[in-house]
């Protein structure tokens, strides 16, 4: 079942990129409900892996290897601890500290935490990506990758100052 889930993803992915490519550039266009339906059943949704294949086609990243370890990561939380029930809400992007935030003089950061642990949740409004621009530039600043970033704030839970701390200690290497 993990090698199988991962090869319909792949799969997913690129039609999804062939999609782009042939001008078909929103999650509507690009997936079939065949392919919303598997994807409902890791966690992960149609705007989700839009948002991925459009970065990778206009800015170069996150590539396919990312994109699958943040779905990994999301779905392993989604079965073991949601229990494979979807959220029964969504965030609204006045949810989220603002884009200027910062903690420890680390501008953007609690504004990830809170992405990173909505995304774990299934909490993402469509109109909010993990791993955007501005968290890509982040996490280039902290010197962690999008997917370690989620594990952390998966294995730390509410306890922000452990995840502040961890982030102060990778961003000095």
């Amino acid at each position: 079942m993990n090698n199988d889930w991962q090869s319909q993803f792949k799969a997913i992915y690129q039609r999804g990129s062939s999609a782009w490519t042939a001008g078909r550039k929103s999650p509507a266009t690009m997936f079939t409900k065949e392919d919303a339906s598997f994807l409902a059943t890791i966690g992960c949704t149609t705007q989700e892996l839009f948002d991925f294949v459009d970065d990778w086609h206009r800015y170069g990243e996150p590539d396919f290897a990312t994109a699958a370890a943040v779905a990994a990561i999301r779905r392993e939380y989604f079965l073991k601890v949601l229990q494979g029930r979807p959220a029964a809400r969504q965030i609204s992007m006045d949810d989220l500290p603002a884009k200027t935030a910062s903690v420890d003089g680390i501008v953007w950061l609690p504004r990830l935490i809170e992405k990173a642990r909505a995304k774990l949740r299934g909490e993402m409004p469509d109109d909010l990506m993990y791993g955007c621009g501005g968290d890509r530039h982040c996490f280039e600043n902290i010197k962690i990758t999008m997917p370690a970033f989620l594990e952390l704030v998966r294995d730390c839970g509410d306890d922000t100052r452990r995840i502040i701390d961890t982030v102060k200690k990778a961003a000095v290497r």
